[in-house]
């Protein structure tokens, strides 16, 4: 596996693998550099509160929520709604399938 694809990318969904937050899906709301990313849920991490996480304590899942990431490209800034969307859909059709 090469670096590139071992650094999540912006809008991507990820399982916290360790922590106090375990076991629960969250959106990479920034990437920092190759060790850390910054983390938001919308429900209990807010955008406005985001996490910093060492990449070795996520595990990255090959889905990219389009709406958000397209919505940090253009402006910058996420709603926590979408957030909460993005996370709610991936769970009702990956998740259950």
């Amino acid at each position: 596996m090469s670096v590139e694809d071992s650094v999540p990318r912006i809008g991507q969904i990820v399982r916290i693998k360790q922590g106090r937050e375990a076991g629960q899906f969250a959106i990479v709301i920034e990437v920092i550099d190759d060790k850390f990313v910054m983390l938001a849920d919308g429900d209990k991490r807010k955008y406005d509160r985001q996490k910093k996480k060492n990449i070795n304590h996520i595990e990255a899942i090959d889905y990219i929520s389009p709406e958000v990431r397209d919505s940090l490209l253009k402006t910058g800034r996420v709603t926590n709604g979408k957030l909460r969307f993005a996370i709610a859909k991936f769970v009702g059709e990956v998740v259950t399938d």
